[in-house]
């Protein structure tokens, strides 16, 4: 059979319009929001005087992101339902940390919850934690930055490094000013952007499949991909039950407890009670969020049983497809002009939202948490090194990004990362809050066993990512609490 060439889509006039303006409206009021910052506290902390219903749409969108923009329907497509035996823990977990952590972070004037280790373990115990933080939240930061470059390859065929570092550029402006401030704000209007995109095309792809929904789900089913629920117990792929509300719940408790992507979000709250109900309306809107995406998914899947792929999808270096890119291409090719330039809209607004989070959280870690501040006194020096802080790592990020860009699959590629140090974290944290005191030693090494472990697990690749948290954890406990009670003893 002849091969048939499509003509390559593209967007036009109005498009471009629309995502040039997004882009100028943004930057320019990521920037006015940076208006009257004083010190550190005001940069990474917002002076504790965001809503909490700001903070949960900002948390909504750095960890929607263009992972589940681009990441998520892609896996639908390739697989089923699945996943939300995951999203299920995700939403116990933030449950069980809005009644159980939150209380925490406000009994002391604290920047991050590697903080917590500290008071407890002393500084050297703290700045561990920080560092490795720092060393995941990079890797992880990374393949998100780098799921950004998709859209611009496709609109521009630009190169990965110049799509790279045109997002994170644009990101690293409102940043750099705003800090927190700017950062929860813009991600609320992101997040508005990123959902209300989701719902066009959730309702659009229908219109184009013969027969309509009921043709589009009846494909769907006899092909299997409605399949969600698995019971059978596995520490391996595919998706189960027990992964999801036992795995996914511990990774939600680094993810929304100790992560400083999400953590400094909840620490700019303004009371407890406000930390708390940003969390559970996190809790609440994950399921419907993850749900829609999922959806997404098959119905693209639907569609293009009977439609051509106007675009090869690329594949990396050991020849397997990247269906990260069947979205992008879905929209550029099959939207309406002026609806196409809001959808990529949609993707621009979840990849920037991600970004600026990172960097952010990379900052305020790396500067209040390994102690970079100390000895400075004056508060408007402290400001200056912050957002000198915040640039160092939007050129990190770049390079990062650049070196993840033969993932096969960005959703698992970034949770396994993360994974890596995760359990170490949760393990320091939960210790601060039982044993209250101790030397920092057990803990540290504790931690270092609990990567060192991490990594071997993840080189054998007979364990999915959602296990990752509870086995770090498990080996830090493991190493750390007998060291504890031996020097308890003496």
């Amino acid at each position: 059979m002849e091969d048939i060439e499509l003509p390559v889509p593209s967007l036009v006039g109005v498009d471009w319009f629309i995502i040039a303006s997004y882009f100028l409206i943004l930057i320019g009021f990521g920037v006015w929001l940076g208006r009257g910052q004083r010190d550190s506290r005001d940069y990474f902390l917002g002076g504790r005087d965001l809503p909490w219903w700001g903070v949960a749409l900002s948390i909504l969108a750095t960890e929607t992101s263009a992972l589940t923009f681009i990441g998520v329907p892609a896996m639908a497509y390739a697989g089923d339902l699945g996943f939300m035996q995951i999203v299920l823990g995700y939403a116990v977990g933030r449950v069980l940390l809005a009644f159980f952590m939150v209380q925490y972070y406000f009994k002391n004037e604290i920047y991050s919850p590697y903080a917590l280790i500290g008071q407890a373990f002393g500084p050297s115990a703290q700045k561990i934690g920080a560092l490795f933080f720092l060393f995941a939240g990079t890797l992880g930061a990374g393949v998100r930055v780098y799921v950004t470059c998709i859209p611009l390859q496709l609109l521009l065929g630009w190169s990965v490094s110049s799509s790279i570092l045109f997002f994170v550029v644009l990101s690293l402006v409102y940043t750099w000013f705003g800090g927190i401030k700017s950062v929860v704000w813009t991600d609320s209007i992101q997040f508005v952007l990123l959902f209300a995109g989701g719902v066009f095309v959730f309702l659009y792809i229908p219109s184009l499949i013969e027969g309509g929904w009921s043709a589009a789900f009846d494909q769907v089913n006899k092909a299997g991909k409605l399949s969600w629920l698995n019971f059978d117990f596995s520490f391996t792929e595919p998706y189960n039950f027990w992964m999801g509300i036992i795995g996914a719940v511990f990774f939600v408790f680094f993810t929304h407890g100790i992560d400083q992507l999400v953590a400094q979000r909840v620490l700019a709250c303004r009371s407890v009670n406000d930390g708390r109900k940003a969390l559970l309306f996190c809790g609440v809107s994950i399921l419907p969020m993850m749900l829609l995406f999922l959806v997404i998914g098959l119905l693209l899947w639907a569609f293009y049983q009977n439609t051509l792929i106007p675009i090869d999808m690329p594949q990396n270096s050991t020849g397997k497809t990247q269906v990260d890119y069947i979205f992008p291409i879905f929209m550029l090719a099959e939207t309406p002009a002026g609806i196409r330039g809001l959808l990529f809209v949609g993707i621009f607004a979840a990849a920037m939202s991600s970004v600026s989070s990172a960097l952010s959280a990379l900052a305020s870690v790396s500067t209040m948490d390994l102690g970079l501040l100390v000895k400075i006194q004056d508060e408007s020096s402290k400001l200056k090194w912050s957002r000198h802080a915040t640039i160092i790592w939007g050129v990190v990020l770049i390079v990062v990004a650049y070196l993840c860009r033969e993932v096969e699959s960005v959703m698992n590629a970034a949770f396994s990362l993360v994974g890596l140090t995760s359990g170490a974290l949760l393990g320091g944290v939960v210790l601060s809050l039982l044993i209250k005191r101790g030397p920092a030693w057990p803990v540290v090494l504790g931690m270092i066993a609990s990567l060192f472990g991490m990594i071997w697990i993840n080189s054998l690749k007979l364990i999915y990512w959602p296990w990752y948290t509870l086995i770090g954890f498990s080996f830090m406990l493991i190493v750390s609490l007998p060291l504890l009670r031996l020097v308890k003893r003496q």
